[in-house]
């Protein structure tokens, strides 16, 4: 790397606020659409102002020079921007929209509504900012700031007053027009590293995502992209599918519109002719209904939050916009996929290069080139289990509990199918057990990190769950088998992949030897379901109704998660 790419390429400027605020009110700075209303309180908007009076540091604030042509706001703190339409790149705001709308505000209020944030004075008397609620002339000592702007007018009200107050005027007067704050402009800078920049610089964490830049772009008088892909949204949350991140909705729009999955794909698509982005939305929303419907009846995911790797559905909807009616061996391709890939966790890391494959195995398939999604995914193995600790919200548990799922299982205490479709929507960690309870399992000396894996694992009902408590294996089966039989708790046993050898294991208190046995009963299964089996069917029962309430709401959420 060169002497000169090693400098910084973002240098800080310093600049006068008042020229800033000038620059805003004459549309030569640009409020893109992402940036958020004015939410300070009045008392924030004294403090800063009383941070300037003081000559504090407030701050730097962030500008982008681009050519991207984002939709930006016409007004600032109630005063109107002017449009120009004449620049070729446009320097946007990105970080101190607060800050700057208070100077626009308090300098440039035109007097109409007594009550507004902006009808603000300095009490020279008492050396602080206020608010006022009347539209009278205040008394001499209280200066209006908006007077700050017109030296003549500033200096000609405060000319008679006390020596001392006259004093406080002048350093009132040259502390605003001679203030000066860091300036930095991102100039040649994609709008996915301008994110990144936002997230690190902004105080308050808050992610600027790729989603609200190309909504920005995309923006006009009858489009927003936000509204377009939360309809989307909204018709999924009736199939329990609304807390789908915006981002990924995304993903699958630029997939439709012949772009791609990555990020520097969505960068693509503000030059897309209207036309076609909002075909592309279109044609996601009706491919992503086909994409639940499969995930809900084929693979057994009752809501998103039961997804094991939320940017999967970005590839399901994929294929079934390109397959909208697969065909019985079709669909066991696709099952095939779904549990290859979920089980070996490989969305776990998601970057452009497997976007690339993805899209390229998703073409191939669909076109009829190829009898199944090929992707480059590890092995099935034993290990996949074993090693992997239990954690209920992470990406290997939750496809581990749908792999539970599948099967079928029955509850060992009543007999009954588990309600999985419950087990699953829910982050409730009683419809799961350790088959040798972790309680029994330190007290005998092992490590909490061996007792917790995944092999040893099981799905119960929370009745069962609280009867198997810290009891050793052979304990709670023993009374299970006095109550229904031994053959009868073998048959539930096998249906929570709990195999004879495993069994005999658990009765003699032999925990590795369970392990062996499950894992090798687990890869059994898990070999069925990537060798296209169908899952078992789940039992017709609603789910809880608090659950659908939550479930069906749309939560907002964005995220920038790949390259």
């Amino acid at each position: 790397m060169s002497r000169r790419s090693q400098e910084r390429e973002h240098r800080p400027v310093p600049e006068l606020i008042t020229g800033l605020a000038s620059r805003v009110r004459e549309g030569r700075i640009r409020l893109p659409k992402f940036q958020r209303e004015f939410v300070w309180t009045r008392e924030q908007v004294l403090d800063l102002l009383d941070s300037i009076a003081r000559n504090y540091p407030i701050g730097s604030l962030l500008l982008w020079r681009s050519d991207l042509p984002l939709a930006s706001e016409r007004t600032i703190a109630d005063l109107a921007i002017d449009v120009r339409e004449d620049e070729d790149v446009t320097a946007y705001l990105l970080d101190g929209c607060q800050r700057l709308s208070t100077i626009c505000g308090a300098l440039h209020w035109e007097p109409d509504d007594p009550r507004s944030n902006w009808n603000l004075a300095y009490d020279l008397r008492e050396e602080r900012f206020l608010h006022r609620d009347d539209l009278d002339d205040p008394p001499a000592h209280q200066v209006p700031l908006r007077f700050l702007t017109d030296p003549s007018a500033f200096f000609k009200r405060v000319m008679k007053l006390p020596e001392e107050q006259q004093a406080r005027a002048d350093l009132l007067f040259n502390r605003f027009a001679q203030y000066e704050v860091a300036v930095v402009t991102l100039e040649r800078t994609s709008f996915t590293e301008v994110g990144r920049i936002f997230e690190r610089v902004n105080t308050r964490g808050t992610p600027l995502t790729t989603v609200e830049f190309v909504r920005a772009a995309t923006w006009t008088d009858e489009f927003d992209l936000l509204d377009a892909i939360d309809g989307v949204r909204a018709v999924l949350a009736r199939k329990h599918y609304g807390r789908i991140d915006r981002q990924l909705l995304l993903r699958a729009i630029s997939a439709a519109a012949d772009l791609g999955f990555s990020t520097r794909d969505l960068e693509g698509l503000p030059a897309l002719p209207h036309e076609k982005l909002t075909s592309a939305i279109a044609e996601t929303g009706d491919a992503a209904r086909r994409a639940v419907d499969f995930l809900t009846t084929e693979i057994g995911t009752p809501t998103a939050e039961a997804l094991p790797y939320p940017n999967q559905l970005a590839v399901v909807i994929e294929i079934f916009r390109r397959l909208p009616k697969p065909d019985a061996r079709q669909f066991a391709a696709i099952r095939s996929w779904f549990w290859k890939t979920a089980l070996t966790a490989y969305y776990d890391g998601w970057n452009a290069r497997k976007m690339s494959d993805d899209l390229a195995a998703v073409a191939a398939f669909a076109s009829g080139a190829a009898k199944s999604i090929t992707v480059d995914t590890p092995p099935l193995s034993v290990g996949l289990w074993k090693s992997q600790q239990y954690r209920r919200d992470s990406g290997r548990t939750k496809a581990f509990a749908l792999l539970l799922a599948a099967a079928g299982p029955r509850d060992l205490r009543t007999g009954q199918r588990i309600d999985t479709g419950r087990a699953l929507a829910m982050s409730n960690d009683m419809q799961y057990h350790h088959f040798f309870p972790k309680a029994w399992l330190m007290r005998e000396g092992l490590a909490y990190e061996r007792a917790n894996t995944l092999v040893n694992i099981v799905m119960l009902t929370a009745i069962s769950n609280q009867a198997v408590a810290d009891q050793a294996p052979a304990a709670y089966l023993k009374d299970e088998i006095d109550f229904s039989g031994e053959e009868e708790i073998r048959a539930r046993l096998e249906s929570l992949l709990v195999s004879p050898p495993a069994y005999d294991a658990a009765v003699r208190g032999d925990y590795s030897a369970f392990q062996d046995a499950r894992a090798e009963t687990l890869l059994s299964w898990a070999q069925e379901l990537v060798g296209g089996a169908a899952i078992a069917e789940t039992p017709d029962e609603d789910l809880d109704p608090e659950v659908t309430r939550r479930l069906t709401e749309v939560e907002v959420t964005d995220t920038d998660t790949d390259d």
